[in-house]
């Protein structure tokens, strides 16, 4: 393996990591409620997830780079994270993921374990039972990580 494909699976190891923990420990309940919501306050919940988001990304890249002695560019490191966020804040949005979704066929799937779906999960009683395992959820983590990788790509070759 060159140097640049190493640099490439640790730069990805470090943040797809730091995404994990970004988006589901440090990201507010606030920002997760609102971040798709409409106008200011809507596209403020998602900058505040998204910054702080980039900043696990950025520590956790530090981490990384410091103790493998990464060798990557200023330059790779503005790109690639720059490309991450910009994405991040516009899957987030909810109404743009939901039109790529449409755009892909990708509809159906996208209200899997919703009660959208004809299908959606019910407890005892035939009440919808809600639950994180929705397509939705599963389509936006898809998103995040192809990004993510492209993100990778970058630092690690620029």
């Amino acid at each position: 393996m060159n140097d640049t494909a190493a640099t490439f699976a640790a730069v990805f190891a470090a943040l797809f990591t730091a995404h994990q923990v970004g988006d589901h420990w440090v990201q507010t309940s606030c920002q997760a409620a609102e971040k798709g919501g409409p106008g200011w306050a809507g596209r403020w919940a998602c900058s505040k997830h998204v910054i702080t988001l980039t900043l696990t990304k950025g520590i956790l890249f530090a981490l990384a780079a410091v103790a493998l002695d990464l060798d990557v560019t200023a330059a790779g490191l503005a790109l690639g994270l720059g490309l991450d966020c910009l994405s991040h804040w516009w899957a987030d949005r909810r109404t743009t993921l939901a039109w790529l979704a449409s755009k892909t066929a990708k509809l159906e799937f996208m209200s899997l374990g919703t009660p959208a779906h004809p299908h959606h999960p019910v407890d005892g009683e035939g009440n919808y039972a809600p639950t994180l395992g929705t397509g939705a959820y599963s389509l936006d983590q898809a998103f995040h990580v192809f990004f993510l990788f492209l993100a990778a790509l970058i630092i690690a070759a620029v």
